[in-house]
């Protein structure tokens, strides 16, 4: 077992210094190419000066970051109730699966960004529709994967269901949820990257007319300002923030429904 676990950090060492390295490169090169081409700050500073905007702009990124997390976990919740209900009607009804699956594709497809001036007029520029914009952005993922998950349950396994007499409904609780878990673990990790997205596009437009302050409304004020170092530093906290939310979905799956996911990958 101390072997295993030796190994297991071992590769997590590997992991983490191979990360680090690119990154390293990565800004060594960034900083070489402002330096080689003489760029303004306005139109690239180089890692040093945004980090030296994001030390002086912390309090205001802190606010936004927490806003924008708030916003994007919330609509993420709502995603997922929301689409584990429709995955639920959809596995039990083909017919209404085939109806209505095609406007969950829709939703998909349409640019969010054509959504959310559409949103402001029936919702207004508050915080419920940088929710709802999120939610619409989280939804199919998390819709397709718990849907699939509910009907790939083995069929010796439905069989076996059916000769001990369990009608649909049993067979929905006992079987089907159990073994769609993993499932909706997956398209909620897919999800938690697009959570981020879709509540920063919704602050490109709420924030404009409100005192909601979010991540998109302090790149978007920034961006007007030409105060492009504070700009880049917004843009790296929403990546953290996103990569947190991924770890967040992470680490629920992987301790709390390690029993549910043990169970899909033998009943799915």
């Amino acid at each position: 077992m101390t072997a295993v676990l030796s190994s297991r950090q071992r590769e997590m060492l590997v992991s983490v210094s191979l990360v680090a390295a690119v990154a390293c490169i990565l800004l060594g090169v960034w900083e070489f190419i402002v330096w080689k081409f003489e760029l303004p700050k306005a139109l690239l500073p180089t890692p040093r000066q945004c980090w030296n905007a994001a030390v002086l702009e912390r309090g205001a990124l802190f606010r936004a970051t927490i806003s924008t997390g708030f916003a994007a976990f919330s609509g993420l919740l709502v995603a997922v109730a929301a689409g584990y209900g429709l995955a639920v009607i959809f596995s039990q009804s083909r017919s209404l699966r085939l109806a209505l699956f095609p406007y969950v594709i829709l939703l998909q497809t349409v640019p969010i960004v054509a959504i959310a001036p559409l949103l402001i007029v029936w919702s207004g520029y508050t915080f419920r529709t940088v929710l709802i914009v999120t939610a619409i952005v989280c939804l199919f993922p998390i819709v397709n994967s718990v849907t699939g998950g509910l009907l790939s349950t083995k069929q010796d396994t439905n069989d076996l269901f059916r000769l001990y007499g369990a009608g649909r409904w049993k067979r929905l609780l006992h079987l089907q949820i159990p073994s769609s878990v993993n499932h909706l673990m997956l398209g909620t990790k897919t999800s938690s990257g697009l959570a981020v997205i879709g509540a920063i596009v919704a602050e490109f437009f709420v924030g404009n007319s409100t005192s909601y302050d979010g991540l998109g409304t302090l790149m978007t004020g920034w961006a007007n300002l030409l105060k492009t170092d504070a700009l880049v530093s917004a843009v790296f906290a929403s990546a953290m923030l996103g990569i947190v939310l991924f770890g967040t979905v992470h680490l629920i799956s992987a301790v709390f429904l390690r029993r549910w996911t043990k169970f899909a990958s033998t009943a799915g």
